[in-house]
Protein backbone atom coordinates (compact mmCIF):
# COMPACT_ATOMS: atom_id res chain seq x y z
CA UNK A 1 0.00 0.00 0.00
CA UNK A 2 1.68 3.58 -1.13
CA UNK A 3 1.91 6.13 1.73
CA UNK A 4 0.74 9.36 1.22
CA UNK A 5 2.28 12.75 3.64
CA UNK A 6 -0.95 15.56 3.32
CA UNK A 7 0.40 18.89 4.31
CA UNK A 8 -2.09 21.76 4.60
CA UNK A 9 -3.10 24.56 6.97
CA UNK A 10 -6.52 24.23 6.14
CA UNK A 11 -8.09 21.33 8.19
CA UNK A 12 -10.81 20.92 6.29
CA UNK A 13 -8.68 20.23 3.10
CA UNK A 14 -7.00 17.67 5.53
CA UNK A 15 -10.07 16.00 6.21
CA UNK A 16 -10.94 15.82 2.67
CA UNK A 17 -7.92 14.03 1.07
CA UNK A 18 -7.71 12.01 3.79
CA UNK A 19 -10.76 10.61 3.23
CA UNK A 20 -10.76 10.48 -0.53
CA UNK A 21 -7.26 8.74 -0.33
CA UNK A 22 -8.05 6.10 2.06
CA UNK A 23 -11.04 5.11 0.05
CA UNK A 24 -8.25 4.97 -3.02
CA UNK A 25 -6.52 2.49 -0.56
CA UNK A 26 -3.88 4.71 0.07
CA UNK A 27 -1.97 4.55 3.84
CA UNK A 28 -2.35 8.60 4.85
CA UNK A 29 -0.36 10.27 7.65
CA UNK A 30 -1.39 14.36 7.61
CA UNK A 31 0.27 17.41 9.18
CA UNK A 32 -0.43 21.34 9.46
CA UNK A 33 2.33 23.05 9.76
CA UNK A 34 6.35 22.83 8.52
CA UNK A 35 7.83 20.89 11.76
CA UNK A 36 5.81 18.45 11.91
CA UNK A 37 5.50 17.52 8.27
CA UNK A 38 9.42 17.22 8.26
CA UNK A 39 8.97 14.79 11.33
CA UNK A 40 6.28 12.71 9.60
CA UNK A 41 8.68 12.47 6.07
CA UNK A 42 11.09 11.04 8.04
CA UNK A 43 9.25 8.59 10.10
CA UNK A 44 6.69 7.57 8.03
CA UNK A 45 8.55 7.53 5.06
CA UNK A 46 6.13 8.38 2.16
CA UNK A 47 5.98 7.20 -1.20
CA UNK A 48 4.40 11.16 -2.23
CA UNK A 49 4.03 14.24 -0.81
CA UNK A 50 1.17 16.59 -1.44
CA UNK A 51 2.35 19.82 -0.36
CA UNK A 52 0.09 23.25 0.67
CA UNK A 53 2.28 26.51 -0.61
CA UNK A 54 0.93 27.86 2.54
CA UNK A 55 1.57 27.29 5.83
CA UNK A 56 1.90 28.93 9.71
CA UNK A 57 5.75 28.32 10.35
CA UNK A 58 7.38 28.20 6.88
CA UNK A 59 6.60 28.10 3.61
CA UNK A 60 5.66 25.28 1.13
CA UNK A 61 8.36 25.96 -1.49
CA UNK A 62 11.41 25.84 1.70
CA UNK A 63 9.50 22.75 2.73
CA UNK A 64 9.97 21.02 -0.94
CA UNK A 65 13.47 22.10 -0.79
CA UNK A 66 14.19 20.08 2.25
CA UNK A 67 12.26 17.06 1.26
CA UNK A 68 13.84 17.34 -2.36
CA UNK A 69 17.16 17.56 -0.85
CA UNK A 70 16.78 14.85 1.55
CA UNK A 71 15.11 11.77 -0.62
CA UNK A 72 13.87 11.16 -3.77
CA UNK A 73 10.22 11.36 -3.68
CA UNK A 74 7.38 12.92 -6.15
CA UNK A 75 6.20 16.04 -4.18
CA UNK A 76 2.90 17.68 -5.89
CA UNK A 77 2.32 20.99 -4.89
CA UNK A 78 -1.27 22.74 -3.66
CA UNK A 79 -1.58 25.94 -3.98
CA UNK A 80 -4.90 28.55 -4.05
CA UNK A 81 -2.51 30.82 -6.04
CA UNK A 82 -2.42 31.12 -9.86
CA UNK A 83 0.86 32.77 -9.98
CA UNK A 84 3.36 31.44 -12.54
CA UNK A 85 6.59 32.76 -10.62
CA UNK A 86 5.13 30.31 -7.40
CA UNK A 87 4.86 27.44 -9.73
CA UNK A 88 8.05 28.33 -11.21
CA UNK A 89 9.91 28.71 -8.14
CA UNK A 90 8.27 25.30 -6.53
CA UNK A 91 9.79 22.89 -9.77
CA UNK A 92 12.98 24.58 -9.34
CA UNK A 93 13.38 23.31 -5.83
CA UNK A 94 12.43 19.79 -6.46
CA UNK A 95 8.70 19.58 -7.16
CA UNK A 96 7.49 17.35 -9.73
CA UNK A 97 3.60 18.48 -10.27
CA UNK A 98 1.63 22.01 -9.08
CA UNK A 99 -2.36 21.39 -8.91
CA UNK A 100 -4.81 25.04 -8.00
CA UNK A 101 -7.28 25.02 -5.40
CA UNK A 102 -9.95 24.20 -5.91
CA UNK A 103 -9.64 20.90 -7.76
CA UNK A 104 -11.06 18.46 -9.32
CA UNK A 105 -10.63 15.25 -6.79
CA UNK A 106 -10.31 12.72 -9.63
CA UNK A 107 -7.39 14.88 -11.32
CA UNK A 108 -5.24 15.04 -8.28
CA UNK A 109 -5.95 11.18 -7.87
CA UNK A 110 -4.75 10.44 -11.32
CA UNK A 111 -1.65 12.99 -11.17
CA UNK A 112 -1.05 10.77 -7.47
CA UNK A 113 -1.54 7.63 -9.22
CA UNK A 114 0.30 8.42 -12.25
CA UNK A 115 3.62 9.84 -10.47
CA UNK A 116 3.60 6.79 -8.15
CA UNK A 117 3.83 4.54 -11.89
CA UNK A 118 6.00 6.22 -13.35
CA UNK A 119 8.42 5.80 -9.90
CA UNK A 120 7.88 2.08 -10.26
CA UNK A 121 7.97 2.15 -13.83
CA UNK A 122 12.02 3.24 -13.30
CA UNK A 123 12.58 1.16 -9.76
CA UNK A 124 11.91 -2.09 -12.53
CA UNK A 125 13.98 -0.28 -15.11
CA UNK A 126 16.77 -2.35 -16.29
CA UNK A 127 19.47 -3.32 -14.51
CA UNK A 128 22.65 -1.56 -16.56
CA UNK A 129 24.97 1.41 -15.97
CA UNK A 130 25.30 3.24 -18.73
CA UNK A 131 28.43 6.02 -18.84
CA UNK A 132 28.58 9.69 -20.68
CA UNK A 133 31.89 11.87 -20.66
CA UNK A 134 32.41 11.94 -16.84
CA UNK A 135 29.20 10.90 -16.27
CA UNK A 136 28.58 7.02 -14.56
CA UNK A 137 24.62 6.63 -14.41
CA UNK A 138 23.55 3.38 -12.50
CA UNK A 139 20.07 2.44 -13.82
CA UNK A 140 19.28 -0.63 -11.29
CA UNK A 141 20.28 2.02 -8.31
CA UNK A 142 19.24 4.98 -9.92
CA UNK A 143 22.46 6.94 -8.88
CA UNK A 144 24.37 9.41 -10.76
CA UNK A 145 28.45 9.75 -10.39
CA UNK A 146 30.74 12.76 -12.07
CA UNK A 147 34.31 11.53 -12.09
CA UNK A 148 33.59 9.01 -9.60
CA UNK A 149 32.04 11.50 -7.25
CA UNK A 150 28.11 10.90 -5.96
CA UNK A 151 26.17 13.70 -8.09
CA UNK A 152 22.83 14.52 -5.71
CA UNK A 153 19.54 14.22 -8.24
CA UNK A 154 16.00 14.73 -7.34
CA UNK A 155 13.87 12.08 -8.88
CA UNK A 156 12.86 14.68 -12.09
CA UNK A 157 16.47 15.02 -12.78
CA UNK A 158 17.35 12.13 -12.32
CA UNK A 159 14.57 10.72 -14.74
CA UNK A 160 15.43 13.84 -17.25
CA UNK A 161 19.18 12.29 -17.21
CA UNK A 162 17.73 8.91 -17.99
CA UNK A 163 15.59 9.80 -20.90
CA UNK A 164 18.93 11.46 -22.72
CA UNK A 165 21.77 8.75 -21.65
CA UNK A 166 19.22 6.30 -22.93
CA UNK A 167 18.74 8.26 -26.00
CA UNK A 168 22.02 9.14 -27.24
CA UNK A 169 21.44 10.22 -30.92
CA UNK A 170 17.81 11.36 -30.22
CA UNK A 171 16.81 15.03 -30.13
CA UNK A 172 13.48 15.52 -27.99
CA UNK A 173 11.05 18.38 -28.25
CA UNK A 174 9.83 19.85 -24.61
CA UNK A 175 6.66 17.94 -25.33
CA UNK A 176 8.33 14.99 -25.60
CA UNK A 177 10.21 14.87 -22.92
CA UNK A 178 7.32 16.23 -20.62
CA UNK A 179 5.73 12.93 -21.61
CA UNK A 180 9.08 10.78 -21.30
CA UNK A 181 10.30 11.69 -17.86
CA UNK A 182 7.16 13.32 -16.42
CA UNK A 183 5.51 9.92 -17.66
CA UNK A 184 2.55 11.85 -18.18
CA UNK A 185 0.41 14.24 -19.87
CA UNK A 186 1.72 17.10 -18.19
CA UNK A 187 -0.80 19.72 -17.46
CA UNK A 188 1.25 22.77 -16.82
CA UNK A 189 3.72 24.15 -19.58
CA UNK A 190 7.03 23.17 -21.05
CA UNK A 191 8.93 26.05 -18.86
CA UNK A 192 8.94 22.80 -16.74
CA UNK A 193 11.57 21.18 -18.60
CA UNK A 194 13.36 24.31 -18.72
CA UNK A 195 13.69 24.77 -15.48
CA UNK A 196 14.65 21.23 -15.14
CA UNK A 197 17.50 20.91 -17.74
CA UNK A 198 18.79 24.59 -16.03
CA UNK A 199 18.93 22.89 -12.58
CA UNK A 200 20.47 19.27 -14.03
CA UNK A 201 23.21 21.14 -16.31
CA UNK A 202 23.93 23.39 -13.08
CA UNK A 203 24.69 19.85 -11.60
CA UNK A 204 26.67 17.93 -14.03
CA UNK A 205 27.94 20.14 -16.05
CA UNK A 206 31.54 21.41 -15.81
CA UNK A 207 30.10 24.74 -16.84
CA UNK A 208 26.52 24.98 -17.43
CA UNK A 209 26.79 28.55 -19.63
CA UNK A 210 28.37 25.46 -22.28
CA UNK A 211 27.41 22.71 -21.39
CA UNK A 212 28.43 18.91 -23.10
CA UNK A 213 26.14 16.60 -21.42
CA UNK A 214 22.70 18.01 -22.51
CA UNK A 215 22.78 20.55 -25.06
CA UNK A 216 20.28 22.90 -26.96
CA UNK A 217 18.75 22.78 -30.37
CA UNK A 218 17.42 26.06 -30.76
CA UNK A 219 13.97 25.95 -32.05
CA UNK A 220 13.49 22.20 -31.17
CA UNK A 221 14.55 21.02 -27.64
CA UNK A 222 17.35 19.35 -26.34
CA UNK A 223 19.79 15.90 -26.67
CA UNK A 224 22.77 14.58 -25.17
CA UNK A 225 25.97 16.47 -26.64
CA UNK A 226 28.95 14.58 -27.55
CA UNK A 227 27.73 11.96 -29.75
Amino acid sequence: MHKILIVDDEQAILDLLEMILIREQFQVATASDGKSAMALFESFNPDLVLLDLMLPDTSGHELCRQMAGRRNVPIIMLTARNDINDKVLGLDLGADDYITKPFDTRELIARIKAALRRVEKYEESDKEVLSHLDLVVDLENRTVTKNGKPVDLTLREYELLEVFIKNPRKVFSREELLTKAWGYDYMGDTRAVDICVTRLRKKIEDDSSNPRHIVTVYGFGYRLGGV
